[in-house]
């Protein structure tokens, strides 16, 4: 039974760290409309217990495929029969404590009333209160016990975990803030987040964010904005990342380069400088300039200061840590609020909001 429950457990990590690493551009994954619409609403069910049946039946089908995914209780006999509860609560559970409680919290969630049957079919459908719930949950779960195939399985463990990668992303991630906080500090809790890839999501949320502190601290900026990372610059209107604004006039703009600035970059940015009437901007750079273009980059730079436009070429690393000792502590304590009210604001992947959230809680 150790090694089942183990296999169990291995399924859902390697299944949940493949759902999370493509996010949520992954759906479709089942290609049966009608099934994938079943698999949201189990997913969501207003019977609570009900939410926890899918990745528990599913990854004990895929641990051992001679398993009937429908039974619930050992005690039903017959073929494939088997004690769901142990999976659900050695596996699931834990899963769902790890995860905000997503699925809402239980912790026997086959010990209740719903799911206190010896197996999940029609012929228990008129003891539910909610029936429609009981339905999606037969109709899936005969589906997959009848086609009975470890491939299709898969697909459906991994929609059910996109929808439940969809409900994570909703749920709040609260941000333990530190009531102190050195420039030290700040500056290592900075480079452990920025070591995880997040196809810039992560440089910018520290960017926006300081800049919005700076912004409000010294008064010298109304508004900031960032796109998303998803978001090309020509669909926003923005000109760069990272737009500041005084008033109405757009005074400031920042481009943050999570590899080597190249000169087609530069001078692709310069004509969208010059087209929005800007001055000042800036490349924030976290891996430096493309060494082959460095120096025709610096002779563009310059042209374009003649043309009147002040573009600075500027570490990354160096801009957030000289503009964090600038504010001092009652400032990072606020830019360190900030960059999770960005994470939450423009809709970070529920991945990196976790990740901020656990590295202040080591703090």
């Amino acid at each position: 039974m150790t090694e089942f429950l183990e296999d169990c457990k291995r399924i859902l990590d390697e299944a949940w760290s493949e759902t999370t690493r493509q996010g949520l551009a992954s759906n479709p994954i089942l290609d049966d409309t009608i099934l994938r619409e079943i698999v949201k609403r189990a997913i969501n069910s207003k019977t609570k217990s009900y939410r926890y049946v899918l990745p528990t039946q599913l990854i004990s089908k895929l641990a051992n495929p001679s398993l009937d995914c429908k039974c619930l209780q050992a005690s039903r006999g017959g073929s494939g029969a088997f004690d769901a509860r142990s999976v659900n609560e050695e596996v699931v559970v834990k899963f769902d404590k790890d995860n905000e409680n997503v699925l809402g919290g239980s912790p026997q969630p086959y010990v209740n009333n719903p799911l206190r049957k010896p197996e999940i079919t029609p012929k228990y459908r008129e003891q539910q209160k909610d029936k429609q719930g009981w339905d999606d949950l037969s109709v899936i779960l005969k589906k997959v016990e009848v086609t009975n195939s470890p491939e299709f399985t898969g697909k459906v463990l991994r929609q059910t975990l996109y929808e439940i990668l969809v409900r994570l992303s909703k749920t709040k991630v609260l941000y333990p803030v530190p009531q102190r906080i050195s420039l030290e500090q700040t500056d290592g809790l900075i480079n452990q987040f920025l070591s995880g890839q997040s196809l810039g999501d992560r440089p910018q949320a520290i960017g926006s964010a300081l800049l919005e502190t700076i912004g409000e601290e010294f008064k010298v900026f109304s508004e900031v904005k960032r796109s998303k990372t998803t978001s090309a610059d020509a669909s926003t209107g923005q000109v760069s990342d990272i737009e500041c604004f005084d008033g109405k006039s757009l005074v400031l703009g920042v481009e943050i380069k999570d590899k080597e600035l190249t000169l087609n970059e530069v001078r692709g940015k310069t004509r969208k400088i010059r087209a929005k009437g800007l001055s000042e901007f800036m490349f924030l750079l976290t891996k430096g300039i493309f060494k082959r273009d460095e120096k025709a980059i610096f002779a563009c730079v310059q042209k374009e200061f003649s043309s009147g436009q002040n573009i600075y070429l500027l570490s990354f690393q160096a801009f957030v840590s000289d503009l964090l000792a600038f504010l001092g502590e009652s400032g990072r304590k606020k830019f360190l609020m900030k960059v999770g009210e960005t994470l939450d604001k423009y809709g970070s992947e529920i991945q990196h909001r976790r990740a901020w959230a656990e590295l202040l809680s080591k703090i």
